[in-house]
C-alpha cells in the first residue's frame, strides 16, 4: 500500500477563481522522502495544506479529486485520526508552539488525544532522544532559535508518532547551523522509516531525498530520483530551481 496517493488534485481559493492546483496526480511509497520544489506562487504550500487535511476541513475554497493517506481518506478523517495518520510542520514554527517549555509542547498532543500517562511519558522521551533536544527541556519554546523552534515544532508533531510528515520549507528561514541540524534530523527520520514529504527551494540540503517533485503553475511537471533531476542541466536551468553545482558535479 502507498503512503500517499493523490488523483486529478485541484483547488481554487474561491468558487470560480484561478485554480492554485491543476489535475495533480502522484504517489510515495511508505518510507520514500520526497522533497517538493518549484518557483513561489506554483502551488507547494497550497499542496501541503491538501495533503495534511488541512484545506478541506479548515479553510474555504474548493477541492476536487482524491488524497488518500495510508489508503484512508483524509476528507473523510476527523482531526484526532488525522492527527496519527500526519503531522505538518509549518514555515513559520511560532503558529504552532503555545507552551511554555519544550517538554509541555512535546506532551501537549498526547494528553489532548487521553494517552495513559506513562505512555505521554515515553512518547515524550523516545521524541526527544530522536532529535537531541534533551538541552531544551525545560526551556520556553519562545526563546529558542529558528532552527530549535523547527526542532521543536517537528517534535510536537512526532509525538503522535504518524507515518507521514508534511514539513513546509523549515529550512528556509534558517543559518547554514540551523539547516545542517534540521536536515541530519530529517535523514534520521527516513532512517527510521518514516514518509517525509518536504517543501524546499534550496535544494542542496536535501540531498540526500529519494525523489523530487517540480511544481509549475499549480502543475506538477516532473517527479523523478533526486539525482536524475539534479543531473539535468537543462531541465534546472529551464525551470530556474536552485541548487549547488558542488552536488550536481557529484552526479
Amino acid at each position: 500500500m502507498e503512503a500517499v496517493t493523490v488523483q486529478d488534485l485541484t483547488y481554487q481559493y474561491r468558487p470560480g477563481g484561478p485554480f492554485v492546483l491543476k489535475g495533480v496526480d502522484f504517489q510515495v511509497p511508505r518510507g520514500e522522502f520526497v522533497v517538493v520544489t518549484g518557483l513561489s506562487g506554483c502551488g507547494k504550500s497550497t499542496l501541503c495544506f491538501c495533503l495534511s487535511g488541512a484545506i478541506h476541513h479548515n479553510r474555504d475554497g474548493v477541492m476536487t479529486g482524491k488524497i488518500a493517506v495510508n489508503g484512508k481518506n483524509i476528507q473523510e478523517m476527523r482531526p484526532a485520526g488525522r492527527a496519527l495518520e500526519v503531522g505538518m510542520v509549518f514555515q513559520n514554527p511560532d503558529t504552532q508552539l503555545f507552551s511554555q517549555t519544550v517538554e509541555d509542547e512535546i506532551a501537549f498532543a498526547p494528553e489532548n488525544l487521553c494517552l495513559p500517562p506513562d505512555r505521554i511519558r515515553e512518547r515524550v522521551e523516545s521524541v526527544i532522544a530522536l532529535l537531541g533536544i534533551a538541552a531544551l527541556r525545560e526551556a520556553s519554546p519562545y526563546q529558542l532559535s529558528g532552527g530549535e523552534k523547527h526542532l521543536v515544532a517537528l517534535a510536537a508533531v512526532l509525538a503522535l508518532d504518524p507515518p507521514l510528515l508534511i514539513l513546509d520549507e523549515v529550512l528556509s528561514q534558517l543559518d547554514s547551523a540551523g539547516k545542517k541540524k534540521v536536515a541530519a534530523v530529517l535523514q534520521r527520520l527516513r532512517g527510521i522509516g518514516k514518509t517525509v514529504i518536504a517543501v524546499e527551494h534550496n535544494l542542496e540540503s536535501v540531498a540526500f531525498a529519494d525523489r523530487l517533485m517540480v511544481m509549475e503553475k499549480g502543475s506538477l511537471i516532473r517527479f523523478d530520483r533526486m539525482e536524475t533531476i539534479l543531473a539535468d542541466r537543462d531541465f534546472m536551468n529551464a525551470s530556474r530551481l536552485l541548487y549547488d553545482r558542488k552536488i550536481f558535479n557529484s552526479f
